[in-house]
């Protein structure tokens, strides 16, 4: 296929479920107002992201076709930076946090397109699963529709399980293990990409 969608569902998991700004305001927000009052915040986060992937798809296939080179060289950027935000998540410890009242969906609407993982985990969608020549449009409805796939899945249980979470692992030893090995599987797929995983 011109877009690897199997290896990019891999990375797109370990990314949505990697605790970071949405996702710890969804485990803040479950945690202090319950699933139900959560729902249009979720909604609101899931969708946000879709404003970001459809104008980066058509930007950058139109930067793959004239520039390659600066294609292949965001493509690194991309994972260098994602490496780095392993590194903060592996030393990230749980913690609660929220507002006074549960925000609603247009609080949530803005969470990606403020949030630079978003930003970057989607430029790596395209820079590192995505073949040279792919349509753009393709191109682009593959990444939309893996994201808010594991958006779907993931961001309610984030949003569900947020207090349980909190409340067993803060402070104790399975929170440094816990966060590891979220950090190590991020790793493991942007070297995936790099060296092998990707499409050529």
């Amino acid at each position: 296929m011109s877009v690897a969608v199997a290896s990019f569902a891999v990375f797109a998991a370990s990314q949505v479920g990697t605790p970071g700004p949405a996702n710890m305001a969804l485990m803040a927000t479950g945690a202090r107002f319950g699933f139900r009052r959560a729902l249009p915040f979720v909604a609101g986060v899931a969708l946000g992201k879709q404003l970001i992937i459809w104008p980066v798809g058509f930007g950058l296939m139109e930067l793959a076709a004239r520039a390659p080179l600066a294609f292949e060289a965001l493509k690194w950027a991309s994972a260098a930076y994602i490496v780095w935000l392993a590194w903060r998540v592996a030393n990230m410890r749980l913690g609660e946090e929220g507002e006074a009242r549960a925000p609603g969906f247009a609080a949530g609407l803005i969470v990606h397109p403020l949030n630079p993982k978003a930003w970057a985990m989607i430029t790596a969608g395209f820079t590192g699963f995505v073949a040279a020549g792919t349509p753009t449009f393709e191109a682009t409805l593959a990444i939309a529709a893996v994201l808010l796939a594991c958006q779907i899945v993931l961001h309610p249980l984030w949003t569900m399980g947020g207090a349980l979470v909190a409340r067993t692992l803060r402070g104790r030893p399975g929170e440094r293990y816990l966060m590891w090995t979220l950090a190590a599987l991020t790793v493991a797929s942007v070297l995936f990409v790099l060296f092998g995983g990707g499409p050529t």
